[in-house]
């Protein structure tokens, strides 16, 4: 468990290091840029011969922009339900069961929220960047859930157990069902701040990738997660002058 620990205090680190071997991977120095998945993506299914290579773009951006705003919406109302400083925190907190809001028909919805987010992310990396990025981020996000869900059985004995058996781990119900009840109100205005990053990325992603330039999207990347880690920094100040 001290490996999981380890794992789940460093987590936004461990993420960002993938984010940046998808974008730089290093066994592509020597061969030069080899463009995007993007457009590796749009020429293969131009290649097919069902539509033109113009369609496909387009194609291939409007399920890039879906996943991004899923992952959004996903992430907001996670947040908004567990809590900005439950989200943030650096060690597993199993004091509360919440089972309101999205987690009655997905126990992790933050997490999918986040692979929804790096997928519609992935297609600004290069190729082969893309496939290490996902492969390993998928691992590492089934690696941290399963920690979470061991501790929180620990933690929350019957009440959680009965909860896994009715709500799936990644794969949405349609309808809710829960066999315990949750308390758990949602604050709105501390999940927007929580996740500055992933509305600022998909509104800039929904905005300029009409313009089809990757690299404008990329430097959007970088600046929309600047941006929201001082949005947390000032917040996280806020809730501390308040207490």
């Amino acid at each position: 468990m001290r490996a999981a620990e380890l794992a789940f205090r460093f987590r936004v680190f461990i993420f960002v290091l993938l984010y940046l071997i998808g974008f730089l991977p290093p066994w592509e120095f020597r061969s030069g840029h080899q463009g995007t998945l993007w457009l590796a993506a749009s020429t293969l299914l131009a290649r097919s011969g069902w539509i033109s290579l113009a369609a496909a773009t387009v194609a291939v951006t409007l399920v890039s922009l879906a996943c991004l705003v899923l992952g959004t919406i996903l992430r907001l109302w996670g947040t908004a339900y567990l809590g900005s400083g439950v989200m943030r925190g650096a060690a597993m907190q199993g004091e509360e069961f919440v089972a309101a809001g999205p987690y009655r028909y997905v126990r992790n919805p933050l997490y999918l929220g986040s692979w929804l987010l790096a997928l519609g992310v992935s297609v600004l990396m290069p190729p082969s960047g893309a496939a290490f990025f996902l492969a390993a981020f998928s691992v590492f996000v089934l690696l941290l859930i399963r920690a979470e869900e061991r501790f929180l059985s620990t933690r929350q004995g019957d009440v959680y157990q009965q909860y896994r058996r009715n709500v799936p781990r990644l794969w949405p119900r349609v309808t809710g069902r829960n066999a315990a009840t949750s308390v758990a109100r949602p604050n709105w205005v501390q999940a927007l701040l929580a996740e500055t990053y992933p509305v600022a990325i998909t509104l800039c992603f929904a905005v300029l990738a009409w313009r089809y330039n990757a690299r404008i999207l990329v430097q959007c990347v970088l600046i929309c997660y600047g941006v929201s880690l001082v949005v947390r920094a000032l917040a996280g100040k806020g809730v501390e002058g308040r207490v």
